[in-house]
């Protein structure tokens, strides 16, 4: 039995496979850096001014677009991402309306993410003490400033480690990008791997490839936090 584990150890590391690996990794972590990351910081900040906004309006009540607004989050949340970028992507088509890959990518996530951001910050700004709104309102601070100016910096505070976490998740969603051919990382990783047949290791250096940049994520959001702490938000 242990004879078997070692071979099987063994061939794993063979000087073919590793070869492999270290002709692979750079062919991997240029598109990571290249399309990965920018999609997900570009996707990222489109659904964080969408959740602010989608926020803000339920906070406000305001009729016919709180409806509309819960419609949107209850559409978005209820459907998977994947399908989401198949209708936009293969669907819309039949329609007229082509768009690239990439575009579509960042629309589809961007609206995706903004659906789960919006509650994120709607239970934030929820949470800070109505007599804030009152007191902004009695200085002469019209909603809009108050909202701005005093609600917002403060549901920043509380939303940040559930955004940041939404920041990590996404990265990892980008993989699915592959589906509708933007050269992703994984899209990459696909590639070479029907090129050498060599799934399992290459499937594997590109989850370590992800672990690190959601390693690096996880350090920065860990010192933000602790900034933030420090000027007394």
């Amino acid at each position: 039995m242990f004879e078997g584990i070692s071979n099987a150890v063994s061939a794993f590391f063979s000087q073919r496979l590793v070869g492999i690996l270290v002709e692979s990794f750079p062919k991997m972590l240029l598109p990571g850096l290249k399309m990965t990351i920018p999609l997900t910081a570009i996707s990222f900040s489109i659904a964080l001014v969408i959740a602010v906004i989608a926020a803000m309006i339920q906070v406000a009540k305001i009729p016919v677009l709180r409806q509309l607004i819960r419609f949107y989050i209850w559409v978005v949340r209820g459907t998977p991402l994947l399908v989401q970028l198949y209708v936009v992507f293969y669907g819309l088509p039949n329609l007229g309306i082509v768009l690239e890959p990439f575009p579509t990518a960042v629309l589809v996530f961007s609206i995706n993410e903004g659906a789960y951001c919006a509650e994120t910050m709607r239970a934030a700004i929820e949470s800070i003490p109505k007599g804030q709104m009152e007191a902004g309102v009695c200085v002469g601070m019209s909603w809009l400033q108050t909202m701005f100016h005093v609600i917002l910096p403060q549901a920043f505070r509380t939303a940040f480690p559930p955004l940041s976490n939404s920041l990590i998740s996404m990265l990892k969603d980008t993989s699915l990008a592959a589906n509708i051919t933007v050269m992703e990382m994984f899209m990459v990783t696909q590639r070479i791997a029907s090129r050498y047949y060599e799934h399992l290791a290459l499937y594997i250096e590109v989850a370590l490839i992800y672990l690190l940049f959601c390693t690096v994520l996880t350090k920065v959001q860990a010192v933000c936090e602790k900034k933030l702490a420090s000027y007394g938000f």
